[in-house]
């Protein structure tokens, strides 16, 4: 068994337009996997690119639906779409929190629900979440509603991997540190706010969108066939002090 082949295997990747997400939707490709890049705007490239905001529950089932029936089934969901709105707590709106919820944690419940329905018929799958380091911590920065959403994330992961380990799939997460990505321009462009990261970063060294997808290429295939329920982290040692 060659442990990081794909061949054969379809994915969707929520949030696959641009960063993490866009990482692995490459990084599974290459790995022989068709694709479906599910994004408000899912950008040109080679696979299926469905334009589709998850948190609206029509357009995820419609979207599941159309990449289930161009790739010939579903066997593979990378769930990447996330926002973050860095405020104090006290002065975080409500829309700003459902928002937040509303995308991080609801839209991936639903997401991973639909692939299961779709994973069952087919003897099982793999679902990998985008977790964070702040699912896990209480962070650096003032970010509530994000460290919630992916707090919940962490233990959905738990749930979902024991529910439906029946059924042969396996549920997972990644907890990256800070990503160069669009969510943390305002940390990247701050040398303040980067040193005070750099601080809580042993490896000296911040990963990269690649680093992720790889440790989702992991997850996602046959190396990983055993693994349910895990929360990995990709964090440069962020979480061992």
């Amino acid at each position: 068994m060659e442990l990081f082949a794909l061949d054969g295997k379809a994915a969707v990747v929520t949030g696959g337009g641009r960063g993490i997400g866009a990482a692995s939707a490459r990084r599974l490709a290459e790995a022989g996997a068709r694709v479906a890049v599910l994004d408000l705007e899912p950008g040109a490239g080679d696979g299926l690119r469905i334009a589709c905001d998850v948190t609206d529950a029509a357009a995820l089932e419609d979207a599941f639906a159309r990449a289930a029936a161009e790739l010939g089934g579903i066997d593979i969901l990378v769930n990447s779409a996330g926002r973050a709105v860095r405020k104090p707590a006290a002065d975080l709106s409500r829309e700003d929190w459902d928002g937040v919820i509303g995308l991080n944690l609801t839209a991936l419940f639903f997401a991973s629900r639909i692939a299961a329905r779709h994973m069952k018929p087919r003897g099982g799958g793999s679902i990998v979440n985008l977790a964070s380091i702040m699912g896990l911590s209480g962070g650096i920065f003032p970010n509530a509603s994000y460290q919630a959403s992916k707090g919940g994330v962490v233990n959905l992961t738990r749930a979902l991997a024991l529910e439906w380990a029946a059924d042969r799939i396996r549920v997972n997460a990644i907890a990256p540190t800070f990503v160069r990505t669009e969510l943390t321009v305002p940390v990247f462009s701050s040398p303040e706010l980067l040193a005070r990261v750099m601080a809580h970063t042993p490896l000296g060294v911040l990963p990269e969108p690649d680093d992720i997808a790889a440790a989702v290429l992991y997850l996602a295939g046959p190396a990983a066939r055993c693994v349910t329920g895990v929360v990995l982290p990709v964090d440069s040692g962020y979480l061992a002090r």
